[in-house]
């Protein structure tokens, strides 16, 4: 039986908690109202197959609207033809041989973070993981996306990173406030404040869009040589990328690079940052699965902690990958997804009226012991082999999303995190400070994130 109710929200932080009271009351498919628009939980594998393979029930729910001022019609929202055509012509800006120029821009940036956080091991403090890795995070997808840096981790007031955090901040939470869902948002500070972000975030897209396409129409970037600002030749951004791309046989516009290039940046700083920052955690947690994940790392890229990580490195840390892998079933960086019924749709027997919001429950069905035994503990081994609980009704585990809209970048996420925490694990050991919670309080904005951030402790490592 599917059950309707009507639930009120007030904080991201009441979410998470609200939805989980509800799938344990009434099961793995609840219906329910937000004001005056109609939802779907969804949290059977089953169901969410159905969902995701539909090519009608490509376009994204509601909540997504309120991101449309700062990103557009970029991958992320927009609507069926127009997606598919950018997504087809996207999609060979992340083939492997492609993503592999970006290792170097990890590894670089990571040895500023171990740099940064070095205070923090001299002192011997608790301090707060969470705002290091979202900087680094930023500096990566900033030289990835547009081949410029921000350098966030040494310049963290710097205009551009203010403007990201606001604008983030602002656009996600629309989506729980029903007040600045309506054009009663357009009279609030909030606006202002969203305006002023926007201008520099655009204005700033919109100068490097310029300048690349200028040196690209004067083939600069193609002669033998040219260096970029870090000395080295320089290498294509997914800009770049952008500039040589057509669909049916028309190059985009600056509009449409602009919505690429600002998709790409906001999705790949805060869905990093959790993941990372998440997996530290729990590997903190577990010192025992830390001193494996170690023990890995030096064995595949050795002693020498600042020694460069190539491609062929992060390829061969299994455990590495698998650690991440649980930390996505237990803390999706995504903890919930949501799909659009443009028009009446029949699912599992049901009908959905037009307009409906289907809520895809990842975070949940992680945690859900009808599909993981001992869901709560953090076991990697999950992930090992042919046994691996990816190889089992896939579906119940999708921290990527799945089917034709799944997440475009997660080999170049998955690359970005092997390396950064590969690099911490070889300078820094982690340690969760005495009296810890199990975990911390979670809230869910559009990605998950810990509501009072992740309180650590590290410590220098000596080789020998």
């Amino acid at each position: 039986m599917w059950h309707i109710i009507h639930i009120s929200i007030y904080t991201v932080s009441e979410f998470l908690p609200i939805i989980q009271h509800l799938t344990n009351l009434y099961g793995t498919v609840v219906r329910f109202w937000q004001g005056p628009q109609f939802s779907l939980y969804v949290g059977d594998p089953n169901i969410i197959e159905t969902i995701l393979t539909d090519k009608n029930l490509t376009n994204k729910s509601g909540e997504y609207d309120y991101l449309s001022d700062w990103l557009g019609d970029g991958l992320l929202l927009s609507k069926r033809h127009k997606w598919h055509a950018r997504r087809k012509a996207i999609t060979p800006a992340f083939h492997f041989k492609i993503l592999d120029q970006f290792v170097d821009v990890f590894d670089r940036n990571a040895a500023e973070l171990v740099d940064v956080l070095g205070k923090h091991a001299d002192s011997g403090e608790t301090f707060d993981m969470f705002p290091y890795v979202l900087l680094y995070a930023l500096d990566v997808i900033c030289e990835s996306a547009m081949g410029t840096s921000v350098n966030a981790l040494r310049n963290t007031d710097c205009e551009y990173v203010q403007a990201v955090k606001a604008a983030a901040n602002i656009s996600i939470r629309r989506m729980f406030d029903f007040i600045r869902r309506t054009p009663l948002f357009y009279l609030t500070p909030s606006y202002q404040r969203l305006r002023k972000a926007l201008k520099v975030l655009h204005g700033y897209t919109d100068k490097v869009i310029k300048s690349r396409r200028k040196e690209l129409m004067n083939k600069t970037n193609e002669q033998d040589g040219v260096s970029d600002e870090f000395g080295e030749k320089r290498r294509d951004a997914f800009l770049d990328m952008l500039l040589k791309t057509s669909i049916n046989g028309k190059p985009l516009t600056d509009l449409e690079i602009r919505e690429e290039v600002d998709t790409f940046m906001f999705e790949g700083h805060d869905t990093t940052t959790s993941a990372v920052v998440f997996t530290l955690f729990n590997l903190a947690k577990n010192p025992e699965i830390q001193q494996k994940v170690f023990d890995e790392i030096v064995s595949v890229i050795g002693k020498d902690p600042n020694e460069r990580i190539e491609l062929s490195h992060l390829n061969d840390l299994d455990y590495l990958e698998m650690s991440i892998k649980e930390t996505l079933r237990l803390y999706p960086s995504v903890p919930m997804i949501g799909r659009k019924c443009v028009e009446e749709t029949t699912i599992n027997g049901k009908i959905i009226p037009a307009g409906a919001n289907l809520i895809i429950g990842i975070y949940f069905m992680g945690r859900d012991p009808k599909y993981f035994d001992n869901p709560l503990q953090f076991i990697p081994e999950r992930f090992e082999g042919e046994k691996s609980v990816e190889k089992f009704n896939p579906y119940k585990y999708i921290p990527f999303s799945a089917g034709s809209r799944n997440c475009i970048g997660q080999k170049f996420a998955l690359n970005e995190m092997k390396s950064v925490i590969s690099k911490l694990l070889r300078h820094y050991e982690f340690i969760l400070p005495p009296g810890s919670p199990d975990e911390p309080t979670l809230a869910s904005e559009l990605i998950l994130k810990p509501h009072h951030g992740v309180q650590l402790q590290i410590k220098r490592r000596t080789l020998s």
